[in-house]
């Protein structure tokens, strides 16, 4: 039969105070209802577990043997009150925090570390991958917050827009569309190679429906697995790419690309916080998620 964790304590007790009526006081509980919990659990283990005097109740050897493992097992009981206590309070524990690589790169750095300034007790894992892998390490627990670049259509997933980001064209500096100072009309990418993100990137998905809608078609396409690399290969000259501004500014400002103005098409993207219905957060998870919405007022949460 399984132990009776309240009829324990008071064992416990009593024995730490030796004394039914001091061990009544420390629990705040009536003497009898001691002295008959005591019966109680010596009923249900069955055996004696005090020798009572007129000085006084100590422990029998059976009485001995569970103390040592009452102990044990309250010890236990107090580290995991301890645990959960500091991570109610931000004091320890960890947060893993699921990113797609524009997003990872470009934009939570600050946000890191503003969190890691207010909360150095936390532990902070930042995992790179696309939209859709993030949902689904989203969905296994494997992370606990998940901001991403393009809304998932998954039953189990809440998609919340979290911020705007606009999208430009950029070309090489040697390229022909480089020193232009007008816009250029879409129909002009159709004698391009267009470097895009692999399937499952949020901003593949949002570039092929912004160009759909524009009605433009690339003579070819490239497909390359990561932005930064999408970066050095337009800049060497192997094609144009439509991407975050946020991932550009750096190689504009030094000249190795150029952005390229587009008439009538105009692409920006809401990047979305990922979201299990009626999943409870983890504090340092609810911590970071003030941090990344408290300057975006402007934004519907939905």
């Amino acid at each position: 039969m399984p132990l009776n964790l309240h009829l324990l304590r008071l064992f416990v007790t009593v024995a730490r105070t030796g004394s039914f009526s001091r061990a009544a006081e420390v629990l705040h509980i009536s003497q009898p209802a001691i002295s008959k919990g005591v019966r109680d659990f010596e009923l249900q283990v069955g055996c004696r577990l005090f020798d009572r005097s007129p000085k006084g109740v100590r422990p029998t050897p059976e009485g001995e043997a569970l103390m040592r493992h009452a102990e044990l097992l309250f010890a236990a009981e107090r580290a995991a009150e301890d645990e959960l206590a500091s991570l109610r309070n931000l004091e320890s524990g960890s947060l893993r925090i699921g990113a797609s690589t524009t997003i990872a790169t470009y934009m939570i750095p600050e946000y890191l570390g503003i969190f890691h300034r207010r909360y150095p007790g936390i532990d902070l894992h930042l995992v790179i991958a696309n939209t859709r892998d993030i949902a689904d390490l989203l969905l296994a627990h494997e992370i606990g917050i998940a901001l991403v670049e393009g809304p998932v259509e998954d039953e189990g997933i809440e998609s919340r827009p979290w911020r705007s980001d606009g999208m430009s064209l950029i070309v090489s500096p040697g390229h022909r569309f480089a020193d232009l100072k007008d816009a250029i009309e879409g129909s002009a990418l159709a004698d391009e190679i267009l470097l895009e993100r692999e399937p499952g990137s949020g901003s593949r998905e949002v570039v092929a429906r912004g160009l759909a809608a524009a009605g433009i078609e690339p003579r070819r396409r490239l497909e390359i697995g990561s932005t930064e690399a999408i970066k050095q290969a337009v800049a060497a000259g192997l094609g144009v790419a439509i991407v975050s501004n946020a991932a550009i500014a750096d190689q504009v400002r030094f000249g190795t690309l150029r952005v390229v103005e587009m008439e009538k098409l105009r692409i920006e993207r809401r990047l979305w916080q990922l979201k299990v219905a009626g999943r409870i957060a983890i504090p340092a998870a609810t911590a970071f998620e003030r941090i990344i919405w408290q300057d975006k007022p402007s934004l519907v949460r939905s």
